[in-house]
């Protein structure tokens, strides 16, 4: 089931998010989030979403201003990220064309992914759903004490 996402479930986001941040470069950040942090993200409203099984959280995405400034309003940027479990399983797509139906209708008119260029499944699921490819940022991130390019792709809502 895919809905939008309430601060209870803070704890299951924070456990797909921080598995992704200790033992990947899917994200560059290096550092846990508290399930404080991520609560205080949860809007309430479709820009945050979770799918959900048996009561436990799968996987979420969630859209927010790509860049700040009244200029920047229509233009998001977004996360998702499934636990091991949903993947291959059409969760992410779901979420995604759920997620891009909400921004639409909010009268945003484009949304970015900023994927890293290790993540091959990354960069051909948003291929697969219609972003393109518009550059690679070279060496952009860091971690594990490497470079890591940055690929970044949008579609147009």
């Amino acid at each position: 089931m895919i809905r939008a996402a309430v601060p209870a479930d803070a704890p299951g986001i924070a456990a797909i998010w921080n598995a992704a941040i200790r033992d990947t470069t899917i994200t560059f950040n290096p550092t846990e989030k508290p399930v404080a942090e991520v609560a205080a993200l949860i809007p309430g409203d479709d820009s945050f979403l979770v799918a959900a099984e048996a009561g436990q959280v799968i996987g979420f995405a969630r859209y927010f201003q790509f860049r700040g400034g009244l200029g920047y309003l229509h233009s998001i940027e977004h996360t998702i990220m499934l636990a091991p479990a949903a993947h291959g399983r059409g969760i992410g797509r779901a979420l995604m064309d759920r997620l891009c139906a909400h921004a639409a209708a909010a009268g945003k008119h484009m949304i970015y992914a900023g994927v890293s260029g290790e993540n091959a499944a990354g960069i051909a699921f948003h291929t697969a759903i219609g972003f393109e490819t518009m550059a690679v940022l070279p060496e952009s991130g860091r971690k594990f004490d490497r470079w890591i390019d940055l690929v970044l792709m949008q579609k147009r809502l």
